[in-house]
Parts: structure tokens; sequence; C-alpha cells
């Protein structure tokens, strides 16, 4: 015969005992679900600038979005999909913001250009997203084929839709008679050059005193370059 259970030593309660909460309403799991993707994106843009492309495992960007790792790859089967993600989101995404501003655009090119130009300091350099570009030029060597999607969904884009402002500015009579490529080039370059300085020696924190902050610096570029790209009389220099 079976023994009858022991009497419970425990003190009496008046307290309801504790109850497994109840699961979460249809609604709110397929509205984390959904979430999810963007909470991955995310924890590995994070990571990437943090480590780079090569140091940053899978299972980290998992632990950081609070999912297993199975779960990642669920949506990104690979690191290498999983970057490729994060370009498109952190900046394929703003050079098609680009791209239909362009196609409505009826003021001036030198306007729009002004416009670009802010937008991708703002975006770009104020934001973990200029962090890869950094990684772009320390890693492309190690990841040819992450280049070369670079090179195809960031640079050809982004130099593309510059250079057909720059030939829309001269074929208006606005801009002056230049290479659109070369031009495209002294545009970008002093902004690349203060993303690049955004993420690695300021992000660590050693700028020297007297640096000039980045937006003086951007608006006194976009005034030299204006000066010689608008297609007005020049002034004869003073003896």
């Amino acid at each position: 015969m079976p023994r009858a259970p022991a009497p419970s030593t425990a003190p009496a309660t008046d307290s309801a005992p504790d109850l497994p909460s109840a699961p979460a309403p249809a609604s709110a799991r397929q509205r984390r679900k959904e979430a999810r993707p963007q909470e991955l994106l995310e924890a590995a843009l994070a990571l990437f600038v943090e480590k780079g492309f090569a140091a940053t495992r899978s299972e980290e960007v998992a632990a950081r979005a609070g999912v297993s790792k199975g779960t990642l790859y669920l949506y990104y089967p690979s690191k290498e999909e999983l970057f490729k993600a994060v370009v498109r989101e952190a900046i394929g995404a703003k050079i098609a913001e680009g791209v239909e501003e362009f196609g409505k655009h009826q003021g001036s090119m030198a306007e729009l250009l002004t416009w670009m130009l802010w937008s991708w300091w703002e975006r770009m350099g104020l934001t973990p997203a200029g962090g890869i570009h950094k990684i772009m030029l320390s890693e492309a060597r190690n990841f040819p084929e992450l280049a070369r999607f670079y090179q195809e969904e960031v640079i050809e884009p982004s130099c593309g839709l510059l250079s057909e402002v720059v030939k829309r500015g001269i074929a208006s009579g606005e801009f002056r008679e230049v290479d659109p490529e070369a031009t495209v080039m002294v545009l970008i370059g002093p902004v690349l050059h203060l993303v690049l300085h955004q993420h690695s020696i300021g992000a660590a924190g050693i700028d020297h005193a007297h640096k000039p902050p980045p937006e003086k610096v951007l608006q006194l570029q976009l005034e030299l370059m204006f000066e010689g790209l608008l297609n007005r009389p020049r002034e004869a220099p003073t003896p």
C-alpha cells in the first residue's frame, strides 16, 4: 500500500501561491518576432564597429540581441550575410533616400550637394554606421568578397549619385565644365577623412586640443568648393 505523504512542515501563510505567468498575447509575440531582425542588425552593427568583422563572433551578436545562435541563423545564415544586411540597413537605405531626393529636388544643385554632404555627416559621422567604412578599409584585403559587395552596394551608387548631381549642375549652367567623377572625389574626400577620424583616433578620445570641430571643417569645405565650382565671373586677384 502506498504511503500517505508526510505532513508539511512549512509555516502557514495567507498569501496565494506563486503561479506561472500567463503567456504573452499572440499579438505581442508577433510584434516581438517582427522586431527581431532589427534588433539583430543593431546588435551586429554595434559589435562590428567595436571589434571589427573578423573578431566578431555570431554567438556574441545573438547574445547581445537576447536570442540564441540558432535564432540568429534563421534570419542570417552566416556572418557574411549578417554584415551585408547591416550595410544595406545602415548605409544602403540612406543612399536610396538620396536618390529619391535627387529625383524630386527643384532647387539648385549646390543646395542639393550641401544637403547630401551634411546628411552624410549627420547619419554616418555621428552614428555607429560610419564605423563600417573603417572596417572595410582595414579588412577588405582579407575579405575580398565583402569588399566587392561594398563596392557594388555603397561606393558605386553613392559616387554615381553625386556625379549625376554635378552633371545636372553643369547642364543647367550652374556649375563650370568640370570632370564629374573627379569632382566627386574632391567632394567626399574631406567627409570620409572626418568620418574615419571620428571612428578611430576620435573614438579613442585623444584628439589634440586645437582640432577644429567637424562642422566648421565641412562648412569651409563647401565654401571653398563652390568658389571654384559655381559658374560665375572670377574676380581678378588683388596685386
